[in-house]
């Protein structure tokens, strides 16, 4: 079953804040994340933010369940986890 990810941009400036709800069958998580300006241009190669979020969740999702997302980070942190993140979000947009 395929995760619904939903993004929605909170207001502020840099970094850039977003609420995140994953859904699955019934279940779901809610995450708080955060992504500066620069890594939203440099990571998202064009995207929109919220599109380069709900990337990275689909990302973090073929590698762990929902429920092992943090419940709040920066997209920054994910390459400390998973060093391919950077090398592999590209394909991850055109999805």
């Amino acid at each position: 079953m395929s995760a619904a990810i939903t993004v929605a941009r909170r207001e502020g400036g840099d970094p850039l804040r977003f609420d995140v709800c994953v859904r699955e069958g019934d279940s779901e998580t809610r995450h708080r994340v955060t992504l500066s300006a620069a890594d939203a241009a440099r990571l998202g190669r064009g995207a929109a933010a919220e599109e380069t979020i709900a990337a990275a969740f689909r990302f973090l999702l073929d590698r762990e369940p929902k429920e092992s997302i943090l419940p709040g980070f920066d997209v920054s942190v994910i390459s400390r986890y998973f060093p391919q993140f950077e090398n592999e979000i590209g394909a991850y947009l055109a999805k």
